[in-house]
């Protein structure tokens, strides 16, 4: 009867402990949300079937966070810069989940220099800074290189609606907001306090190693100390001189006025 009541008192500590574990802005449900164009692919990268599946997908994750999940590529004939294609892109078509000009991140494709860019507008600019724009483009970037286009843009939406669950602020990829952490941790700290209530509800051991000692013949019959030497080695510490790969950026503010955060990097 003891015992189930330590492992009962367990799972509710176990319990306790996941209910505490820090997490995400939790989602907010879409109901009923009118499905509109989200994905605008100029270069001709997808075929139909994937285009509705990307565009539904747009639509389901950009409702639960209020912020347009936009997917623009282009063959860049006119030979524009990326970013400044971007906020014409933002400028011209008003994109917004709330209202024209409003919460919006846009992912860029440009066919011709191989270039990508990402851009947060207002409630996205907030959540989705330099930051965490450059993390969510590294995600994807492999798949923009071998040509898996909608691989690519699955990434980009689902990791644009998880790290807008996050407060500004906070490392979405801190190892603490990894479920599988979280319960390895949880499961750990319930080992712990199983194996002390177990122990504890058993009787005491009176038997130590002093039950059995002769203190009168116990004692130390020989003790030396005896020094060798001492042995210095030295390193020369090489400097890393090098640098990392292109990419970053940063965000502006579009012809129209309009400010965003930012992202650019080749593929």
């Amino acid at each position: 009867m003891r015992r189930n009541g330590v492992i009962l008192a367990a799972l509710l500590i176990l319990f306790a402990v996941l209910l505490a574990a820090p997490r995400g802005v939790q989602a907010k449900e879409a109901g009923g949300t009118e499905s509109k164009k989200l994905i605008y692919d100029e270069a001709g990268l997808l075929n139909q079937e994937a285009y509705d599946e990307l565009n539904a997908m747009a639509n389901r994750y950009g409702a639960q966070r209020e912020t347009d999940i936009i997917i623009y590529t282009s063959k860049n004939v006119q030979n524009a810069d990326v970013m400044k294609m971007t906020e014409d892109f933002y400028d011209e078509k008003a994109p917004g989940y709330d209202k024209a000009h409003g919460n919006a991140v846009i992912l860029t494709v440009d066919m011709k220099n191989r270039e990508v860019y990402l851009a947060g507008f207002y409630k996205a600019e907030q959540y989705l800074d330099d930051e965490r724009l450059d993390k969510i483009r590294a995600k994807l970037s492999p798949e923009l290189t071998n040509g898996d286009y909608k691989l690519a843009f699955q990434k980009y939406i689902q990791n644009v609606h998880r790290y807008m669950g996050y407060r500004p602020g906070v490392n979405p990829d801190n190892i603490f907001y990894n479920i599988w952490f979280q319960l390895i941790v949880s499961l750990g700290i319930g080992g712990i306090i199983v194996g002390i209530m177990a122990y504890n509800s058993g009787g005491r051991v009176t038997v130590h190693q002093k039950t059995y000692e002769d203190a009168g013949t116990s004692g130390v019959l020989e003790h030396r100390d005896q020094y060798i030497r001492t042995t210095t080695t030295r390193q020369k510490i090489q400097k890393n001189n090098g640098g990392g790969s292109g990419g970053g950026g940063g965000g502006g503010i579009s012809g129209g006025g309009h400010s965003h955060s930012g992202s650019r990097g080749s593929f």
